[in-house]
């Protein structure tokens, strides 16, 4: 059985290599483990023509999934934290302050967690406590089913999407050329557990 970091790092590779299939135009999606994603952005100092001297808080993430193109611009897309064995309500509490801190200074950012070797059903306190997840998904051990393989990475391609499209209404929301939208609507989708 591997160490949690192990099996984070074992994750990287396969995501990184299903996950090609989002590459969009100069874009090319990536998946890194252990990345630091700033959460604050400080002003340490004003001068005469604003902020001078600034500082950025930075956690680490399990796996980032990210945009980035040759002149090395990059694009935060989905952090997906991986936890295993089980989640206490401190890790969930922790885990959920961690992405909203994360979307206050990235707000089209997509949040998860994985957790492996668990079990066939999210624990309630990660329900409970974990507001500011975009999605959760359980595993019943370390190494995915086919099925929840498949699951996982329908689910990051949409998440990639789905922080596309937010990227794009905050960024456009003033030009007068934007489309414009009359509804936006985040739905809750459930799958039932086989166990």
């Amino acid at each position: 059985m591997a160490t949690e970091k192990e099996w984070v790092r074992s994750l990287q590779p396969r995501l990184d290599k299903a996950l090609q299939v989002c590459d969009e135009g100069e874009w090319t999606v990536r998946v890194v483990a252990e990345e630091k994603l700033t959460y604050a952005y400080e002003i340490l100092c004003y001068n005469a023509d604003g902020p001078d001297r600034r500082h950025s808080a930075k956690y680490e993430t399990d796996l980032l999934i990210y945009d980035t193109r040759d002149d090395g611009d990059w694009i935060p897309r989905l952090v997906l934290e991986c936890k295993t064995w089980g989640i206490s309500t401190h890790d969930a509490l922790t885990y959920s302050a961690k992405a909203a801190t994360h979307k206050h200074v990235h707000p089209y950012l997509r949040y998860g967690i994985l957790i492996g070797g668990f079990g066939t059903a999210l624990p309630g306190r990660l329900i409970r406590h974990g507001a500011y997840f975009d999605f959760m998904m359980v595993w019943a051990s370390q190494e995915a089913t086919d099925e929840e393989w498949t699951e996982l990475v329908e689910l990051l391609k949409d998440e990639i999407n789905a922080s596309r499209s937010l990227a794009t209404l905050l960024s456009e929301n003033r030009s007068r050329g934007r489309k414009k939208f009359r509804l936006l609507h985040r739905p809750l989708r459930l799958k039932e557990s086989d166990g």
